[in-house]
């Protein structure tokens, strides 16, 4: 800090462009107290401002460069979701953080304002539930939105270089986290109508979101998504999602394919994991799968993709410039696993050519 700034007990400007900037909008004086507090006190974090209300959020915009926007969703006036447009117009580079209410009406405005653009969401905690682990992992995703990185997103290991895969999907497996519900949207949108291999899917998100995450899949679709449970038949022109407690796994039941729930801990510490996923895909189908990891936070997904890769399977990419955060799909782009590295929205092309005639209904 410059001897100015020690004086003033504020940092210069130059020094607040080197932080992650944020905006704080919620319209409870105790929220927005208690997530001052705990950021204010971060090197490289600077609170350029809060508002009681989205229409003062706006006008802070107005007048700022933000980094990290803070939004509640449910607010008087204009609520979250009305203004959510509004603040990707006038602060195009913002990522938004949804913090959201643990009520069925919150799931459903948050699951919305993800599929239209916001990065990421954290629960509102109940009285005394702002810890330190909650100001740990809001931190960590913070820094994430701003592009920089954590332990959690840095390679732990290279990963050895594999040939493309060549075996002809009947599956199609995507992980996804951090402005991975939008992306989501935009990859199922794209696929044709009568393209009609099942599709498996695992978002982080919390338990409690799952039902309304799959009402919206469902829409994005336009085909029935079921939550995997122990012995749920794998069937063409479905999406089955892994539900917020347990990882998706599959395996082969005679001729049949189904799917399974487990609950160990993986490297990356998610659950639900994309890891188990693609491992037990690339097992059960033996490599007749394709692989899509898009926007997310860490590298889940990165151990399944080598099995997949291994047992001739293709995995597809999602391009940094189309990502929230480039952590998930950064592995296997940068090792050379990923046969295509673009926007979700050409992924899907990709993955419909890969398949071939074959999965046409």
């Amino acid at each position: 800090m410059s001897a100015a700034a020690e004086r003033t007990g504020r940092s210069s400007p130059a020094e607040d462009r080197r932080k992650v900037r944020v905006l704080i909008v919620d319209d409870s004086l105790t929220v927005r107290t208690v997530f001052t507090r705990m950021l204010q006190k971060e090197v490289d974090v600077h609170i350029v401002a809060t508002a009681n209300s989205a229409e003062r959020a706006l006008e802070e915009l107005s007048a700022n460069d933000v980094d990290v926007v803070m939004l509640d969703l449910e607010m008087p006036g204009m609520g979250g979701i009305e203004a959510l447009p509004k603040i990707q117009r006038i602060a195009p580079g913002a990522q938004i953080l949804v913090i959201s209410s643990l009520t069925s009406d919150g799931a459903q405005h948050t699951v919305q304002a993800l599929s239209l653009g916001a990065a990421d969401t954290m629960l509102k905690p109940r009285p005394g539930g702002f810890n330190d682990d909650y100001r740990a992992t809001l931190l960590e995703k913070i820094r994430a939105l701003a592009g920089i990185d954590t332990p959690a997103q840095k390679p732990v290991r290279p990963i050895p270089a594999m040939a493309k895969g060549h075996k002809r999907p009947e599956v199609v497996a995507i992980g996804a986290s951090t402005g991975g519900i939008h992306a989501l949207n935009l990859f199922l949108r794209a696929l044709p109508a009568s393209f009609d291999l099942p599709i498996l899917i695992t978002q982080h998100l919390p338990d409690s979101f799952i039902p309304v995450f799959a009402k919206q899949m469902e829409l994005a679709s336009g085909r029935p998504a079921l939550l995997a449970n122990d012995g749920l038949e794998i069937e063409r022109g479905h999406v089955i999602i892994a539900p917020g407690h347990g990882h998706m796994v599959v395996r082969k039941d005679g001729l049949r394919y189904v799917t399974g729930l487990a609950f160990h801990p993986v490297r990356s510490g998610c659950m639900p994991s994309v890891d188990p996923m693609f491992e037990s895909v690339a097992s059960a189908f033996n490599g007749r799968a394709a692989g899509v990891l898009l926007s997310g936070m860490g590298r889940d997904g990165t151990e399944g993709a080598e099995a997949i890769a291994r047992a001739g399977g293709t995995l597809y990419a999602q391009n940094a410039e189309s990502c929230a955060v480039w952590g998930m799909p950064r592995a296997i782009t940068e090792s050379g696993l990923a046969s295509a590295v673009c926007p979700p929205e050409e992924l899907a092309g990709k993955v419909v050519a890969s398949a071939g005639a074959a999965a046409w209904a």
